[in-house]
């Protein structure tokens, strides 16, 4: 069981989550929830005009709600917010934005009950996790309607995903033994307000980016050898010139990952190619500064998931209700932005890696790696496969940060869009595991057109884990089944794992 101590969760935390790990809220935390609930009380009694406790919402805030109907308003926000639409995220990423709620929610500026509390915690632990449809937030006065599809479930309304299907909410509820929970002043929209959908999204992205870049310094090692290329461009030297962390990490493990080859050693003299093509050459550059960005983007997103993004926010030591703008969720939309720059140019190198491979000009190899090219195409349209998804993931990498729309009768005036930009990255990372896959394989092919010759230590486990998976491509064959095998050991982490050596990611965000 992972215990969430609000304002102080580590990334790792977050992506086991994702993973399934089990979480509940400190109990440190729970003093302070029960505080803030109290100074909401305090609010309602004075009578005083609060903005989502006894008013209207958006642009009916001037509204005011009499006493008896604040549960049916908060209620009432809920079930009218919740207006998705699309097809549901993953269950994964569901449960990583209940948890980041609940971490928000245990920060105890947020005026809910602990009893509201104890549902998120309840619905985590029975694995009830809500389908909430992908699209219908901009990212700004919270993610609105995605965030009111997961509280609707708390109430018994909408679908609830168990382990073993769909079902509507309510008969979820009553299988977990759990009544469905009723709304008091403030909750609905403290559930509602707040950037966890978009967090939750990009925290997915941000993972998926990690292990796409280190899959593809590990398969641009192996293309690096198998091409006959030189390791001098990764040289520390070199990198220490220019002083960019990132890409002093990446040539180190570059260097490393080809560390004792045979085959290397057996063009270090001799070989009358003075450069090698840039995607050889230049992968520090352009890898180490994807790192950098990920490091960059991880680090908003650590913060962003530890803070409060409600609003109003609650003093509970002075009982004041404080409107401002924390649920704009520009920082989660610049980091999805960012996360899907490297996403792009992860694969974008690789295929040209790949388009290098089976040009016999460049490698010196067969044509498209087979050894009777005409009667067989060998890896002629695997490359094509590439360059499409290269060409998706570029017209996907738009900044979603710079559009905006005005929304709620021009109250909600700016917008962040940082959901639709957190949500694409799923499928860019999908698309760049499959160029990954794509480059695997090219890769050992190509290597065993060096035979007798062997690769280094790490990278002949690497082609062994390939070759586990999928056979020498000797005759033309059915292909899908091959980039699907291959598909299947890069989402596993296999050639990271294979390798057995230390590879450069996020680390410890300070």
């Amino acid at each position: 069981m992972l215990i969430l101590n609000p304002g102080h969760v580590p990334l790792a935390h977050w992506r086991a989550i994702l993973a399934g790990a089990p979480a509940a809220l400190a109990a440190e935390a729970r003093p302070a929830v029960a505080a803030s609930a109290a100074a909401v009380r305090a609010i309602v009694a004075r009578g005083d005009p609060v903005y989502g406790i006894n008013t209207g919402f958006g642009k009916l805030a001037s509204v005011r709600i009499p006493a008896e109907d604040l549960a049916t308003l908060q209620r009432n926000i809920v079930l009218s917010h919740a207006a998705g639409t699309g097809e549901p995220v993953p269950r994964a990423v569901v449960r990583l934005m209940m948890a980041l709620k609940l971490a928000s929610l245990g920060r105890g500026a947020s005026g809910v009950r602990p009893e509201t509390v104890e549902m998120l915690e309840a619905m985590l632990a029975a694995d009830l996790l809500p389908v909430v449809p992908g699209q219908g937030s901009v990212g700004a006065s919270g993610d609105l309607a995605p965030l009111a599809h997961l509280t609707a479930a708390m109430l018994g309304v909408g679908a609830i995903d168990m382990p073993d299907g769909r079902v509507p909410a309510a008969a979820a509820l009553a299988q977990a033994g759990l009544a469905p929970l009723a709304l008091e002043a403030k909750e609905g929209l403290a559930l509602l307000n707040g950037t966890q959908f978009s967090t939750a999204l990009a925290l997915s992205g941000l993972f998926e980016a990690e292990d796409a870049l280190r899959s593809a310094l590990v398969t641009g090692a192996l293309t690096t050898d198998a091409a006959r290329g030189s390791d001098t461009p990764f040289d520390p030297r070199i990198h220490a010139l220019r002083g960019h962390r990132g890409q002093i990490e990446t040539a180190a493990a570059l260097g490393r990952l080809m560390a004792g080859s045979p085959l290397r050693a057996s063009h270090l003299t001799g070989d009358d190619r003075v450069q090698d093509p840039y995607c050889l050459r230049c992968q520090p550059q352009v890898m180490g500064a994807c790192l950098d960005l990920l490091r960059q983007a991880a680090a908003t997103l650590d913060t962003e998931a530890n803070g409060v993004s409600d609003n109003p926010l609650i003093v509970a030591e002075t009982g004041e209700a404080l409107s401002g703008g924390n649920f704009h969720a520009e920082p989660v939309a610049f980091a999805a932005d960012m996360l899907a720059l490297a996403l792009c140019e992860i694969g974008a190198l690789a295929e040209r890696r790949i388009a290098m491979l089976v040009d016999p000009a460049l490698s010196g190899l067969p044509a498209f790696l087979t050894p009777r090219p005409g009667l067989n195409s060998g890896f002629m349209i695997p490359q094509v496969t590439a360059a499409a998804l290269v060409s998706e993931n570029r017209q996907m990498a738009y900044p979603a940060s710079v559009d905006s729309i005005p929304t709620s009768a021009n109250q909600e005036d700016h917008v962040s869009m940082a959901a639709h930009g957190a949500r694409r990255l799923l499928a860019m990372a999908a698309n760049v595991r499959a160029v990954i896959a794509i480059e695997a394989l090219a890769a050992a092919q190509a290597l065993e057109f060096r035979r007798p010759l062997r690769s280094s230590a790490a990278l002949e486990s690497v082609h062994a884990a390939i070759r586990n998976a999928v056979p020498r491509l000797d005759e033309d064959r059915h292909f899908h089944p091959d980039i699907a095998a291959a598909l299947a050991l890069v989402a596993a982490r296999g050639l990271i794992e294979a390798t057995g050596l230390p590879l450069p990611g996020l680390g410890e965000i300070p």
